[in-house]
């Protein structure tokens, strides 16, 4: 999608609750997969949101990758295995993340987590 359609999404869709990545919905499926890679997105804009978030078992850092997690009016998506999985919860809906949420600390225990 170009820069001037996801604009006017965004335009179309103010007011509406921000979906944001489910970090723990995702690191639970990557531990039951026992995945070694994994991605994420948003949906019609992966070109300019997605990015690995796991490689080689291990979580990629931030500064590593480039990722996108949160709209009002696209899908957050987790792709594991060749599967693409709808991830997401509503931002303020029992936790604090935002865009700006990468890897938080919770989600790193359940992939931790033996």
């Amino acid at each position: 999608m170009d820069t001037m359609s996801a604009f006017a999404m965004a335009m179309a869709n103010r007011g509406k609750p921000q979906k944001v990545f489910d970090w723990n919905k995702a690191a639970r499926i990557i531990k039951d997969r026992k995945a070694k890679t994994a991605s994420a997105g948003l949906s019609e804009d992966w070109e300019w949101t997605g990015g690995s978030i796991l490689e080689d078992g291990r979580p990629v850092a931030s500064e590593d990758t480039y990722t996108y997690l949160s709209s009002c009016w696209a899908t957050p998506e987790l792709v594991v295995d060749g599967d693409l999985i709808e991830c997401y919860t509503i931002e303020g809906e029992g936790n604090n993340w935002s865009a700006e949420t990468y890897w938080p600390q919770s989600a790193l225990d359940i992939l931790n987590n033996d």
